[in-house]
């Protein structure tokens, strides 16, 4: 095993966790439902654990097995967790990591994964995982091209120290080629300008559509007026883009009638300020990349290239149930 070294503080567990010794009766508790077993020997409150999101219920699951296994290296979407990188929906297994010879193996949703050459380990109190640079590399090289961009992208917003050279150069390094390319893919592509996962998978589709690569994060306003950031911008055609995520206007974050009031209004605004259209988009366009292909065209934005079909093909899979939560702070502004 490397060297363990500290790590930043990595996210918690979404809810109370209890090991079965900390408890009178866990095993009546789970037969009338008042408790969930999260992972072997530790246990949650039912309501508490069905109401979580998805990520956040995996997250847990990842918590639980390093109460039961204190030993476990996390990696992958597991590590990604623990680092409060982007996490699709909740995977199936939580990924540990060992040295070979040791045999890869899956048991009561962990999956064993082995390595003769082990990356860079870190350290949080009881918790080990891989670091964000080799679990970004691990993920864009074994995950669709979209969660990888999302992911590194993640990546970089999180941790000024790290750069795509840094990620390039620890690929290389890997003893296999397998999944080098779909990581160059994603490292040519990677920035910490996205503010949302949202954003930064919407990259890749609008490339894999055939639109042009827009702007980021632009501005308009003049001085001493209240100024507008865009998601997205193709000066070319004077559109915008936001890649809004259906949740703002739900009613789940306040009133869903105020926020599209006040979209309405922006909106506004940004064609007095010279912008022709504003499209906008969310994870279900996403899904069904036909509707983004739609809302752009609608909104003025040509095409310049071929669609690619593939990964366009195999992207609703990648994303289902994706979380829409927003990328980590830029380290600079925290």
């Amino acid at each position: 095993m490397p060297v363990v070294t500290p790590a930043p503080a990595v996210v918690a567990a979404p809810l109370t966790l209890s090991r079965a010794g900390d408890l009178s009766h866990p095993d009546r508790d789970v037969r009338v439902g008042q408790r969930v077993r999260v992972a072997r020997g530790v246990y949650a409150d039912t309501d508490a654990y069905r109401a979580l999101p998805p990520w956040s219920r995996y997250l847990a699951r990842v918590h639980a097995v390093a109460l039961a296994w204190p030993d476990s290296v996390f990696t992958l979407e597991s590590a990604a967790a623990l680092l409060g990188l982007p996490v699709f929906g909740e995977p199936r297994d939580v990924h540990v990591l060992v040295r070979s010879p040791a045999k890869a193996r899956a048991l009561h949703g962990i999956r064993v994964h082995t390595s003769t050459v082990m990356p860079h380990v870190v350290s949080d109190g009881p918790l080990t995982f891989v670091s964000a640079g080799d679990t970004t590399v691990d993920i864009c090289r074994t995950r669709h091209p979209a969660v990888g961009l999302a992911v590194a992208c993640a990546a970089l917003r999180a941790d000024p120290s790290l750069s795509v050279d840094d990620l390039v150069a620890r690929s290389a390094e890997r003893p296999s080629g397998r999944g080098r390319r779909a990581a160059e893919w994603a490292f040519a592509r990677a920035t910490a300008t996205p503010e949302s996962t949202l954003e930064a998978t919407s990259l890749a589709v609008i490339e894999w559509l055939g639109f042009p690569p827009p702007e980021l994060q632009q501005w308009f306003g003049a001085a001493g007026e209240a100024n507008d950031r865009v998601d997205f911008w193709w000066p070319r055609v004077r559109v915008a883009g936001e890649a809004d995520g259906e949740v703002k206007y739900s009613g789940a974050l306040g009133d869903a009638r105020a926020a599209l009031r006040a979209r309405n209004a922006r909106d506004a605004r940004l064609m007095a300020r010279g912008v022709s259209a504003t499209a906008h988009w969310g994870w279900s366009d996403l899904l069904a990349p036909a509707q983004l292909r739609a809302i752009l065209r609608a909104a003025g934005v040509t095409q310049t290239g071929p669609e690619h079909s593939e990964p366009l093909r195999t992207l609703p899979a990648a994303l289902r149930s994706a979380t829409p939560r927003p990328l980590p702070p830029r380290a600079s502004q925290r």
